[in-house]
């Protein structure tokens, strides 16, 4: 049996901001599930600066055969130990503005200093691993991609608890509101769909009131729902009832919602970028578009609206491709990488 440390200031709901939280205690669970024992130092109410120099004296106490410190939390630890990093700091800031970027960037310096010192770097996808070689100056081979995860038997079974909804065809996305989800290119597409289709939004966000804005000038206000935060069982609910996913997103570092979509048998259209393509199969499980492309957006969605068999295809191909995400699959893959499998203590 292998002992972990988990390390995470991360905010523990996802109202906050924060999948993060939700893939880490997926994670726990999947390792614990395997019979190995992770303890979890996440005190509630801390700055990063905080937390971490409060965690460098709680790691220091603690025995375990690994320590992974997720994003920048770990930074100030004094032992060997994994910085797993869930978004790379620096490439999502350079898509936003003002206090948003300035903020980013901030944490990002920590993260940066985290990866250097780290003896092993996991990252959530090729993508990110490029990105973590290029702005933070480490080394590529010192990275290994573990991607993120979905408890499918945990997610059929809320499907299937879901209640099923009438109404028109749905489009649904999933995002926190910020400028690099693309959100209002995604409405500027729906703004050229025809028919009766309506799209929700589910997430908050910084982006939230000008998208709501732009929603009236385009005059879909009346077929645009924004949903805000949705609690787990609603949000399965709209995944059940929505007829195709999208988001056009032009960063992601792995994309959780992806896998939720297919999870959930919905074809996907998404922007060719970032780490989309490694989780999205183009013509397969969904319909990839140029970034930032409303036009192209637009046909795809009508395409998918218009074509109920096409659906199905995709939906069918998304959910056999969902598998290899599957918790229990990546927990192993994730104790490999860290050096803590069982196999090799």
């Amino acid at each position: 049996m292998a002992s972990l440390i988990f390390l995470t200031s991360a905010p523990q709901t996802v109202e906050e901001g924060s999948g993060t939280w939700v893939g880490i205690s997926m994670l726990r669970a999947a390792i614990e599930a395997l019979g190995h024992q992770v303890t979890l130092v996440a005190p509630p109410g801390s700055s990063h600066i905080g937390f971490n120099l409060h965690a460098r004296s709680i790691v220091r106490r603690m025995n375990a055969d690994a320590v992974i410190g997720f994003d920048l939390d770990g930074v100030f630890v004094e032992r060997r130990h994994v910085a797993a990093i869930k978004g790379v700091l620096a490439d999502e800031a350079q898509y936003e503005r003002g206090i948003s970027r300035l903020a980013l960037s901030m944490q990002a310096w920590l993260e940066g200093m985290h990866v250097r010192r780290a003896e092993r770097v996991i990252a959530t996808s090729g993508y990110s691993a490029e990105r973590i070689a290029k702005f933070y100056g480490v080394d590529r081979q010192k990275i290994r991609v573990v991607p993120e995860l979905i408890d499918l038997g945990v997610w059929e079974r809320a499907l299937r608890a879901a209640p099923i909804e009438p109404g028109p065809p749905r489009v649904l996305c999933v995002a926190h509101l910020y400028r690099r989800k693309c959100v209002d290119v995604l409405l500027r597409a729906f703004a050229q769909v025809g028919g009766d289709a309506v799209l929700r939004i589910a997430g908050v966000g910084p982006e939230k009131s000008r998208l709501e804005r732009l929603a009236r000038r385009l005059a879909i206000a009346e077929r645009v729902d924004f949903l805000g935060h949705l609690p787990f069982t609603r949000l399965v609910a709209e995944y059940r009832n929505a007829t195709l996913f999208a988001l056009p997103s032009v960063q992601e570092g792995f994309g959780i919602v992806f896998i939720e979509a297919m999870a959930s048998s919905l074809p996907i259209v998404a922007a060719r970028a970032a780490a989309v393509p490694e989780v999205v199969v183009d013509e397969s499980t969904g319909i990839l578009v140029p970034p930032r492309d409303d036009t192209a957006l637009a046909t795809a969605l009508t395409k998918l609206l218009d074509d109920a068999s096409i659906r199905r295809a995709m939906g069918s191909a998304g959910r056999e491709h969902v598998r290899q995400f599957d918790a229990p699959v990546v927990a192993q893959k994730f104790l490999e990488a860290v050096g803590a499998d069982a196999k090799h203590l």
